[in-house]
């Protein structure tokens, strides 16, 4: 009995939340922008990521980690804890008020806010696409670039909410990553300097590689001829990599050739020219001149991906140099899978511009986005696998013991916010100036991170991003396309979404859309109280 009660009170102790009861964790959160799942070297990417993938060695990966499709859906669950639509933050059909321009309930507070109570000071860096000022959502400090159409020389960014000067195009010295980065460990510094007594967090939201696909000439350098083969080959040497590091689930997905941009821009086509491809022909199908205006592209994702990861290291090593590094949890993401869309923005696209150069505007497409999203189905805004999954890589070297492990379990970016809660001792809001606060959807990651488990299971995981809607519950994934029926897949046996059970098991879809539908009510009423009656539905469109 003796030896029983020492063994529970190890366990107690050992958990992470208790091993930093008196010294709270720092927290660093990083999110890419439009990354494909296999990316990263340590996700099965031939693209040089040293600083990820020594996270990854020294810490845990997920292989089935899940944002929401969509960038600034993703970041209102990321900050909140709920899925966007809960917080308005997506839209809900025949609701006004909600969407990526809508505002969040008062009650939904951000991070920041839950962890000021204890003392926390917060840090912002890069791609903002909330709702709000940043610093009234309980930042002390803000970089947010807001213009996602120039890495080289943005127009509309802040710092503290204040505007910046536009940079000149000519001064040839910004780039967004770096920027981004240069920030991050501004804010860092100062807090050693004037705030060493208390812990922080940093949320470091990269823009990269969000098209337009730029990068610095000499990082483009390295990739040259990397993509020569073509995204054919080069996916089924990523799938064997992914394989090899158990990462991989059960089969490479087929490229769907018939299946382009989410959204048809064809005036944008041909600005880009004759040897653009809005489909994922076979590489083989491609003229020289086809082929070699593609390489020179993905030799740009490529090069976006690797500038990232420099500047990652060079934000760990300001962590080390601070001697913080071992009581800081990082955890890196992406917003969605990679894009295949395809427009024009910005200042426009010069056909002159060397690819990657501040005159282009070039898009990976459809082809290397189904490369980038290997080994899943479809791309960024579809909720099938590739627009979803997303790498999740957590390290803490003094709450993380496990080492270069794979966790398997199904979660979410919902699951972000109670997991920091958890291992920094914040409480959970369940009020906010005397009105109840819904419960939060998601689960915390904490004991994950040393051993394996199930995270959401009867209640399972929802999607919906402009009509494209997904559940996944027990192992079973239900999952349609914008205005097409349900599909039914196991996962546990074939996350390639390649064998469709919905005719086999009818009745389990029946239940599953039963959930789906349940839940999306469940989430009309957060959303829809205290909207104007007038805001909150949709005029009815006349008979005709």
């Amino acid at each position: 009995m003796h030896a029983r009660l020492l063994a529970i009170g190890l366990i107690i102790l050992l958990t992470p939340a208790a091993t930093h009861a008196a010294t709270k964790p720092n927290i660093v959160i990083i999110m890419a922008d439009d990354m494909g799942y296999s990316d990263a070297s340590c996700y099965g990417g031939e693209i040089h990521t040293p600083n990820l993938d020594a996270l990854a060695k020294n810490g845990v990966r997920f292989s089935r980690f899940y944002n929401t499709a969509r960038c600034w859906s993703s970041r209102a669950a990321l900050l909140t804890g709920y899925y966007a639509q809960q917080v308005r933050r997506d839209v809900i059909p025949g609701v006004k008020g909600t969407g990526g321009q809508a505002n969040r309930p008062s009650w939904a507070r951000l991070l920041p806010e839950m962890l000021k109570p204890l003392g926390y000071r917060s840090y912002h860096s890069g791609k903002w696409h909330v709702d709000g000022e940043v610093l009234k959502g309980g930042f002390d400090h803000s970089y947010s670039l807001n213009d996602h159409d120039r890495h080289f020389y943005p127009k509309w960014h802040t710092e503290d909410d204040q505007p910046l000067p536009a940079v000149d195009p000519s001064s040839g010295n910004y780039y967004s990553s770096t920027a981004v980065a240069d920030y991050a460990i501004k804010y860092l510094k100062d807090h050693a300097k004037n705030h060493a007594d208390t812990p922080f967090f940093t949320y470091v939201a990269f823009t990269t590689p969000h098209f337009p696909v730029q990068a610095p000439p000499e990082d483009i350098a390295k990739y040259k001829q990397t993509y020569l083969p073509g995204w054919d080959a080069l996916r089924d040497a990523r799938f064997k990599r992914q394989r090899a590091l158990g990462l991989a689930g059960s089969e490479l997905s087929a490229i769907e050739r018939d299946l382009g941009p989410p959204y048809p821009f064809p005036e944008a086509i041909k600005k880009l020219g004759p040897n653009e491809v809005n489909r994922p022909k076979p590489w083989s199908e491609l003229n020289d001149d086809q082929k070699a205006f593609q390489v020179a592209k993905m030799a740009v994702h490529a090069a976006m991906v690797d500038r990232m990861d420099q500047e990652i290291g060079r934000i760990i090593n300001q962590l080390r140099e601070m001697k913080t590094l071992d009581n800081t949890l990082i955890l890196f993401m992406s917003d969605n899978g990679a894009s295949a869309e395809m427009m024009v923005r910005g200042d426009g696209h010069d056909p002159n511009a060397a690819p990657g150069s501040g005159g282009s505007y070039l898009s990976i497409g459809p082809g290397w986005s189904s490369l980038a999203n290997t080994p899943f189905r479809r791309h960024k805004t579809w909720v099938h696998e590739g627009g979803i999954a997303t790498p999740l890589i957590a390290h803490w070297p003094s709450g993380i013991k496990a080492k270069d492990q794979i966790r398997d379990e199904a979660c979410h970016l919902i699951d972000i916010v109670p997991t920091i809660l958890e291992v920094t001792g914040a409480p959970e809001i369940k009020t906010w100036e005397g009105e109840p606060v819904p419960a939060a959807p998601g689960r915390s990651l904490a004991k994950h991170f040393e051993t394996s488990s199930p995270v959401h299971t009867d209640d399972g995981i929802w999607w919906l991003h402009e009509g494209n809607r997904a559940l996944l519950v027990n192992g079973l994934k239900l999952v349609a396309a914008k205005d097409q029926p349900w599909e039914l897949y196991d996962m546990t046996t074939d996350r390639s979404e390649a064998t469709n059970l919905a005719s086999e098991r009818p009745e389990k879809v029946k239940e599953l859309a039963a959930i789906w539908n349940r839940q999306l009510q469940e989430f009309k009423a957060q959303a829809t109280k205290g909207l104007p009656a007038e805001t909150n539905s949709q005029p009815k469109k006349k008979a005709k």
